[in-house]
């Protein structure tokens, strides 16, 4: 998994939208990613009215963003929640993106396997559609911004999930190997 987060030029940060401004957003981001095509084409569901059954749906698939968490609602992120809040996902639930969660846009390119470069290139070629209907917010020396400044920069961030199954095979092994790496 491979993900970015972007913010759009022109609005504030979370803290500081209106709702008329969340549903302002919802809107440009649902219409932008519906034009999208190829691996990337897909489907928005908006939060706000959505039915359970697709909620379900996007819990078992892992895909639905939760109300932030006591930080971003100490932040006041969550302003008039689940308003201008939606997630859209391409057909092959390879390609996501969140809107308004924590920042304005949240991609992510992801898929089993080892195809970490086919992930990637994924997820340049989204954020490039993207960003030519939907500017993003950059500066000169801190890059893209996002709410969180721990973010900045170009924002991306891969992670990966491994099996070992035989990890545990041995208890002893197990406990051994822990505590050589203090884990």
């Amino acid at each position: 998994r491979v993900r970015c987060g972007r913010s759009m030029e022109g609005y504030p940060f979370n803290p500081c939208l209106t709702e008329a401004q969340y549903k302002e957003m919802e809107s440009k981001v649902s219409s932008t990613l519906s034009n999208l095509e190829g691996e990337l084409k897909g489907t928005y569901f908006p939060l706000t009215g959505m039915t359970k059954e697709v909620q379900q749906k996007l819990i078992d698939d892992h895909f639905l963003f939760k109300e932030g968490d006591r930080f971003l609602q100490a932040a006041n992120a969550c302003r008039f929640w689940p308003t201008g809040r939606g997630i859209y996902h391409n057909d092959n639930k390879t390609f996501l993106v969140w809107c308004n969660e924590e920042d304005h846009l949240r991609i992510i390119s992801m898929q089993m396997g080892g195809d970490l470069g086919q992930v990637y290139r994924r997820l340049v070629s989204a954020v490039n559609e993207i960003e030519k209907r939907v500017p993003f917010s950059h500066h000169d020396r801190l890059g893209f911004l996002t709410f969180c400044p721990t973010n900045l920069g170009t924002t991306v961030r891969a992670s990966v999930h491994i099996k070992l199954p035989k990890l545990a095979a041995n208890r002893q092994k197990l406990e051994d190997v822990a505590s050589k790496y203090s884990l």
